[in-house]
């Protein structure tokens, strides 16, 4: 958690948003074009910047799923894998909170944001042009380890599992790079409900990502859900691990087969936010660590978990 005894009530007027906002002195970075970069050091010692504009690089759309780059060198120089960022959508009170967004990648001072419109805050955003510049927060939270198909004897000859449903691909292309980079085999599955809901699959053939892909109605690849074809998989081979992101369902019965086959599996829970770094508890998770069930915020103890520790309803 951020210390917040040393914020003023400026500057968290500034993180959430409020009208009549001003910026109080000191803790300041400079950056090249942005007018100020907010720097808050959080309990376990990494960085989160506040970047009041961050620039619209370019934007690609199919549908209701959009694609920005946006320009903000210092977030995405401490961006990995899994982390996320809060965007304040709108100039006006309402809607008042940021939205949480998965980072999709990182390419030198750009990160990349994946998002489908399902309210009134994806639709704003979904309405900005290339030129215009959001306020951002992050990267934030806990992402994924890309050690983890080391543990336990795992051979590293066996290819990792990136399972995304849905909009929750989103972290995996980020994740999916970095494992390749680090030399280590990953196999992308990507599903949806038809084939309009697997807009990125071309994106993650041209990354050298080919991804083995599954709609609900048949109009792409495996008939089926992905967890299906997840099960089909490790029928066929055993999986180093398994890293997932998608709707709880989903991330339940992964968790199932990973726990059945014993593969570490890790998971990208889904969340409503009200602040992104611990302050309101607006995000709540039960989990279970060395026997014993904690609530924890998904913000800032995830939103990534092993798939052992998450407690089901």
């Amino acid at each position: 958690m951020a210390h917040f005894k040393e914020i003023k009530e400026s500057r968290l007027r500034e993180i959430f948003g409020f009208p009549g906002k001003k910026l109080s002195p000191g803790r300041e970075e400079a950056c090249p074009g942005k007018s100020f970069l907010l720097c808050l050091t959080s309990a376990n010692e990494a960085e989160m910047m506040v970047d009041p504009a961050a620039r619209i690089v370019s934007r690609e759309s199919w549908g209701s799923y959009f694609l920005f780059i946006v320009e903000s060198p210092l977030i995405a120089r401490r961006a990995a894998a899994g982390q996320f960022v809060m965007i304040k959508v709108a100039d006006v009170p309402s809607p008042l909170l940021r939205r949480p967004f998965s980072i999709h990648n990182r390419n030198g001072k750009e990160i990349e944001l994946f998002f489908k419109i399902t309210g009134e805050g994806t639709a704003i955003l979904s309405r900005k042009k290339a030129g215009e510049t959001l306020d951002i927060i992050g990267p934030l939270g806990k992402g994924f380890d890309l050690a983890l198909a080391a543990e336990k004897g795992q051979a590293t000859a066996k290819a990792a599992l990136a399972v995304g449903g849905g909009r929750g691909i989103a972290p995996l292309f980020f994740l999916a790079r970095e494992l390749a980079a680090a030399g280590r085999p990953v196999k992308v599955l990507y599903g949806g409900r038809t084939a309009s809901d697997l807009p990125l699959r071309d994106r993650f053939k041209t990354a050298g990502l080919d991804p083995a892909c599954s709609t609900d109605d048949g109009s792409l690849g495996f008939k089926g859900l992905v967890t299906d074809l997840l099960e089909k998989e490790l029928k066929a081979s055993p999986a180093a691990a398994i890293y997932a992101c998608g709707p709880e369902p989903m991330l339940r019965t992964i968790a199932g087969l990973a726990a059945a086959a014993r593969i570490p599996a890790q998971l990208s829970l889904e969340s409503h936010m009200g602040c992104g770094f611990g302050a309101c508890w607006g995000c709540v998770k039960k989990i279970r660590r060395d026997g014993e069930e904690s609530w924890v915020k998904v913000c800032e103890d995830g939103p990534v978990f092993r798939a052992e520790e998450v407690v089901w309803p």
